[in-house]
């Protein structure tokens, strides 16, 4: 899934080119070319899909030059993840009924490939044989408030990579109940990356959804990558509502099981969730750009384009960032006030012109 807008990541990350097209780590690769080739791991190039918004049809064709154009599943509308996996999941199995599908966000960093490879693995046995809905959970590692938790049954110990019944959803929750699910220990962190029978998903939409079932997977044979599958794709957005896949299916199936998932995983929805995976000198501060320079400044985060020359002096606890001719000075404890300071920066745009 890569049709996000990623706006707590801004100047980087755009309307016009969000986070997952972005080299945030300074590394030469996108998120979405690091979910890539994670993917690759586990399946043969031709059975990856991409789901994206249309206007990043091209984006996702350059980076990922691998893909044929049939590959990339363009959303003409945002409508959060219920509709784009009732998409996806009706089209593949129009193309193979016995698919299993992997479904992940493609902005997330995993260092260690190799324990995802074991716990996807588990959770491909699990959706397979006992015909399961599989969420991956994060064992937290703070009582983040930012976060859905996942409930599950922890009597007879709590095993990594081991898959759990879920007994329940929670939405974010509060600093104090985020604290309770901390020390209860069998709370994981909804990951958002979900592995299931396309069968299996379709039944359960069909039974908890009707109307989203029935504007995506009524009529299968619109799926043939012709003007036809884009014209019947269009109108399914147009008319289906905007709902999240845990609100539409997650919280009411009885057939979901988590697999407790223990590879390092951040979702890097924040400047604050990077900082935690990059390089610090010896004052804790991280520095994408190669010519900044820092006197008395300390935990910094700071992402600059390397032609920049950069003087930085008696900043603390501060993020920098430019890109595009726009430059952003924020102190990281106000990084949740982003999304409110760009509301007013767009305001204030609209009343110049």
């Amino acid at each position: 899934m890569a049709g996000g807008v990623g706006s707590r990541f801004w100047p980087m990350s755009t309307p016009q080119k969000p986070k997952q097209f972005l080299d945030v780590l300074g590394i030469g690769k996108s998120l979405l070319r690091l979910t890539f080739e994670r993917l690759q791991d586990l399946m043969p190039d031709e059975q990856i899909y991409i789901l994206t918004n249309t206007v990043y049809k091209d984006l996702v064709l350059e980076q990922l030059p691998e893909l044929k154009e049939n590959q990339v599943l363009c959303e003409p509308m945002r409508k959060n993840t219920a509709p784009c996996i009732a998409y996806a999941s009706a089209k593949i199995y129009n193309e193979n009924k016995d698919a299993v599908l992997i479904i992940t966000p493609s902005d997330h960093l995993i260092i260690d490939t190799n324990r995802f490879d074991e716990i996807i693995n588990t959770a491909v046995e699990v959706a397979i044989d006992k015909n399961q809905l599989v969420t991956l959970g994060i064992a937290p590692t703070r009582p983040d408030t930012g976060y859905g938790y996942i409930e599950f049954d922890n009597s007879n110990g709590v095993v990594a990579g081991a898959a759990y019944e879920v007994t329940d959803f929670k939405e974010k929750p509060n600093l104090e109940t985020a604290k309770s699910f901390l020390n209860a220990g069998n709370f994981y962190w909804n990951a958002g990356i979900f592995v299931w029978k396309a069968s299996v998903i379709l039944d359960a939409l069909k039974q908890f959804q009707p109307r989203l079932f029935n504007l995506f997977a009524d009529n299968l044979t619109v799926y043939d990558n012709s003007m036809k599958e884009e014209l019947a794709v269009y109108n399914a957005f147009d008319q289906c509502d905007d709902i999240s896949i845990d609100f539409a299916v997650m919280e009411h199936a009885k057939n979901v099981t988590v697999v407790l998932s223990d590879f390092d995983w951040s979702d890097l929805g924040t400047w604050g969730s990077l900082n935690q995976h990059l390089y610090k000198d010896d004052k804790n501060n991280s520095i994408i750009g190669d010519n900044v320079f820092t006197f008395n400044s300390e935990n910094c985060l700071i992402n600059v384009p390397s032609n920049k020359l950069v003087l930085l002096d008696g900043l603390k606890d501060y993020i920098v960032v430019e890109s595009d001719e726009m430059l952003m000075v924020l102190k990281a404890d106000n990084e949740q006030e982003l999304k409110n300071y760009l509301k007013v920066i767009e305001q204030a745009k609209k009343v110049k012109e």
